[in-house]
């Protein structure tokens, strides 16, 4: 009877360091940073691999992605010619490996701050260009953003890496009067090459 309860209380024992032991160890993954709390409060940054923390005292209280992400903002907005426009603008961002504690506690979503400075910029950009003029401008208007972005979210632990305008996409109306303007021009050129030619064989035929 003494070694069944010596044997069970043995195997209690072991169980319990088992869990001990489970609840103290954690890993972080390659190009992550783990946030560890104590009672609330933050206690330390750990890098990648397997490490230890306090049980009940200690606890994950997050993780950050350091590697690079993108975000693409689809922005409606209108040119100085009132034509309304859809615009989608990728960015390329990524947390700032020194700055890790600010991006995990003063954003609370970076993706929509992000977001919401795209729609600022370009909204302040597109209005004072012409349609034609967006087309040849989206490299300028892609950097404005890059510039504005990193200016204001290095202040938050986020770099950036680029900002791309990848598509300018017209209302459907405009589109199809673009098209017929296309075609008639092209009409005329080919009537004019036509013109040109019946001149010259009567020439050469006088």
């Amino acid at each position: 009877m003494t070694n069944n309860i010596l044997l069970y209380a043995a195997l209690v024992g072991v169980g319990a360091l088992a869990l001990i032991l489970a609840a103290s160890l954690y890993t972080v993954e390659q190009q992550s940073i783990a946030i560890i709390q104590r009672f609330g409060r933050f206690h330390r940054e750990s890098g990648p691999g397997i490490h230890m923390k306090i049980p009940i005292l200690d606890r994950v209280a997050g993780r950050i992605n350091l590697r690079v992400q993108q975000l693409d903002v689809v922005i409606d907005t209108k040119t100085e010619d009132n034509v309304f426009v859809k615009m989608i603008v990728s960015v390329q961002y990524f947390v700032l490996p020194e700055a890790v504690y600010a991006a995990f506690y003063k954003l609370d979503d970076a993706r929509r701050q992000i977001t919401s400075y795209v729609f600022d910029v370009v909204r302040a950009q597109v209005p004072n260009i012409k349609l034609d003029d967006v087309f040849a401008k989206k490299d300028d208007i892609a950097e404005a953003v890059k510039v504005e972005l990193s200016h204001v979210m290095e202040g938050f632990g986020y770099g950036i890496m680029k900002a791309l305008v990848t598509d300018i996409e017209p209302d459907a109306r405009v589109k199809e009067a673009m098209n017929e303007i296309n075609a008639a021009q092209r009409m005329r050129v080919a009537a004019n090459v036509k013109g040109e030619a019946e001149r010259i064989l009567k020439v050469k035929l006088a």
